[in-house]
């Protein structure tokens, strides 16, 4: 799995857990709703670490708790 699939399934698996709408998502982070969309169906396959704390913020975890999974530490090394 790469770096943008990973960082997606994190997003839709957190919002799931919690039982929220990307819009609301969107809302709760201050993001508009384009942003989170385009992340998710692929139109920003490099988003900032910025939207990312925003994100996190919004689902009240740290940016390590939003990173420290097994998808994450399993991914290979992106440059070779």
């Amino acid at each position: 799995m790469d770096t943008y699939t990973t960082v997606k399934n994190r997003i839709l698996s957190l919002c799931e857990e919690r039982k929220i709408t990307i819009n609301k998502l969107s809302t709760e982070a201050g993001v508009s709703p384009s942003t989170i969309k385009n992340i998710l169906y692929g139109k920003s396959v490099n988003p900032g670490i910025v939207t990312i704390k925003m994100i996190c913020d919004a689902l009240e975890i740290t940016l390590g708790e939003f990173f420290s999974t097994k998808e994450f530490n399993d991914l290979e090394q992106e440059i070779k």
